[in-house]
């Protein structure tokens, strides 16, 4: 799929769900996404492996809802500053829900998206600049070498024999020589794409043109579907729970 209707996507799932905070609306997103992260192409070791990150918050964070959140209804537990009560369970229970019905959509959708993919989509579908935009998928290229340069880097010092004491020292000393080094970089970069004409004011030209199918269109129509049915849900539940009321 195109990789501006993945982004697209995320947002009118991710939008709607951020102006309630309640049980019903989150976990009916969160069922109604299944089959979207189940076709999304991704292998079961890949998707746990991505997502990781998001089921570690998730609890974590209702966990300290939980305990320091505000109290309302029959205080279950107390103890120093620990207060559990009904209402801080409840509203751990949604912010958890939350996390995983912004957040999982948001992984998956986007570990398959190619960085000149998106570029292109960005630049000739929703029409933002086109320096900015290929701009910064120089930038995302060269952030794929930073690891390489700070492994380089490394074992220059070791052969130096500067690398054996001093810890924060040395981190210290390579991140600021990494800085100098991914500057030079980035100023040589600069000048190599204004050489070929990357920045004329003349109209541009594209090798790979990105365009709208019909799954694309599928896809933002099920994206729609699946807050407005949330919303609804809550509403006529009485689970309805504005953030800004």
């Amino acid at each position: 799929m195109n990789p501006v209707a993945k982004l697209a996507a995320v947002l009118v799932i991710a939008l709607p769900l951020v102006v309630t905070i309640d049980p019903v609306s989150a976990a009916t997103a969160l069922v109604l996404e299944v089959p979207l992260l189940a076709t999304a192409g991704l292998s079961w070791r890949a998707f746990w492996t991505r997502t990781a990150p998001v089921w570690i918050a998730a609890p974590l964070v209702a966990l300290t809802i939980a305990l320091y959140g505000q109290t309302s209804g029959a205080v279950l537990f107390e103890w120093v500053f620990v207060r559990v009560s009904e209402g801080s369970l409840l509203l751990a229970l949604a912010t958890g829900l939350r996390i995983l019905a912004i957040g999982l959509p948001a992984v998956v959708l986007f570990a398959t998206v190619d960085a000149t993919e998106l570029a292109d989509g960005l630049a000739q579908l929703v029409r933002l600049p086109a320096r900015f935009v290929l701009g910064a998928l120089a930038g995302m290229r060269l952030m794929e070498l930073l690891g390489d340069d700070w492994r380089a880097l490394a074992l220059a010092r070791r052969a130096r024999g500067v690398a054996d004491h001093g810890r924060i020292r040395r981190v210290l000393g390579m991140a600021f020589a990494l800085l100098v080094l991914s500057v030079r970089r980035g100023s040589a970069l600069a000048t190599a794409m204004e050489a070929r004409g990357f920045g004329g004011p003349t109209p541009r030209t594209w090798a790979r043109p990105s365009r709208f199918h019909v799954r694309d269109a599928l896809l933002l129509a099920y994206a729609a579907l699946i807050p407005a049915a949330a919303l609804t849900a809550a509403i006529l539940t009485g689970a309805w729970h504005p953030v800004f009321a």
